[in-house]
């Protein structure tokens, strides 16, 4: 099913057939986020919370519950969790990533100070846990625990990889699933879990959630070198003068003679730059079709995204989320 621009984008889509149960999510966030005893946690959370953002970890958890048949009540539950996993990642990232921005606006360790920041995080970790234990599946503990780990596992692995030119695509691609595939995946497994489908289609679940995460991720690596400022909110190359190592650069990197080794070296590893190294950086990505290359694992991703779908039954919303899949990659189109 082809994407017509045109029309409104698929989360959006999404996001009107869902309104009713998104509601509730929103309820059931607000409610558990309250806290007697420290009104800071609303505060913090609420900054963020409301910051606005598409929603879409907790919309495929709603989405693939209901495109299994399931009627509730605990995809809300769900949901939830996966929104309170997503937003005390974000708060820590903002720590450990020295943010002053995100979706626009100060980011909460700049409003208060990290301290509140890790605090909140570490109390939406438990809130999340909470909330899963109370639909009474084991298995949408293990999986979502999991999940969490991974996603931990990534941040670590990417605090020491990220400037380190030994990095290679295998190692990008584990540091990817930890931080941003992991719960896009385990928000549409856990989807099919509750609705009690068989083993087959929740790993197709999973694994259109798993390619998903991997397309969003590369394409925001993308367009990092070559995205729009306005559309993006980010300035081109701001991963480069953080020093990051992403699929781009990695690729540009294992072509690299001597000369043009030496200057990574110096601008990553060893985050000596100068003025004029951006451009020249992106001369030797586009010198050696790192891009391209980078563009075209993006559409196979997103590919297989939509492959992973054709096991569940057509319906509206497997429609949509192929779309969505579509819709990730269609910026680099």
């Amino acid at each position: 099913m082809g994407l017509d621009h045109t029309s409104v984008k698929p989360h959006e889509r999404l996001a009107q057939v869902l309104s009713g149960e998104m509601e509730q999510v929103n309820t059931l966030i607000r409610d558990r986020m309250a806290s007697e005893h420290a009104p800071r946690i609303p505060e913090v959370t609420a900054h963020l919370v409301e910051a606005g953002g598409k929603r879409l970890r907790p919309m495929l958890t709603l989405a693939s519950a209901k495109m299994c048949g399931y009627d509730g009540p605990y995809h809300v539950h769900l949901a939830a969790t996966v929104e309170f996993i997503h937003t005390a990642t974000l708060l820590h990232d903002d720590v450990v990533d020295e943010s002053a921005q995100r979706r626009g606006r100060p980011t909460a360790n700049l409003l208060w100070d990290n301290k509140s920041s890790v605090l909140v995080g570490d109390y939406l970790f438990a809130r999340s846990f909470q909330l899963m234990v109370e639909t009474g599946s084991l298995r949408v503990l293990d999986i979502l625990a999991n999940a969490s780990a991974t996603i931990a596992e990534g941040e670590v692995l990417q605090l020491s990889a990220a400037t380190d030119l030994r990095t290679d695509e295998s190692v990008y691609l584990q540091i990817v699933r930890g931080k941003t595939a992991a719960l896009f995946s385990a928000a549409m497994e856990v989807g099919g879990v509750i609705a009690g489908v068989d083993d087959a289609l929740t790993q197709a679940l999973f694994d259109y959630g798993d390619a998903l995460g991997i397309a969003f991720q590369i394409v925001d690596d993308l367009l990092d070198y070559q995205g729009d400022t306005k559309a993006t909110g980010k300035n081109v190359g701001d991963d480069f003068r953080e020093r990051k190592l992403t699929l781009p650069v990695i690729k540009a990197i294992a072509k690299a003679d001597d000369e043009e080794r030496a200057f990574w070296k110096r601008t990553i590893e060893k985050g000596k730059q100068e003025d004029g190294d951006l451009e020249h950086a992106l001369d030797l990505l586009n010198r050696h079709g790192a891009l391209e290359a980078t563009r075209d694992d993006a559409l196979e991703w997103a590919d297989k995204a939509k492959t992973a779908l054709s096991a569940i039954p057509q319906s509206d919303l497997r429609d949509m989320l192929i779309d969505l899949a579509d819709y990730v990659v269609a910026r680099i189109n």
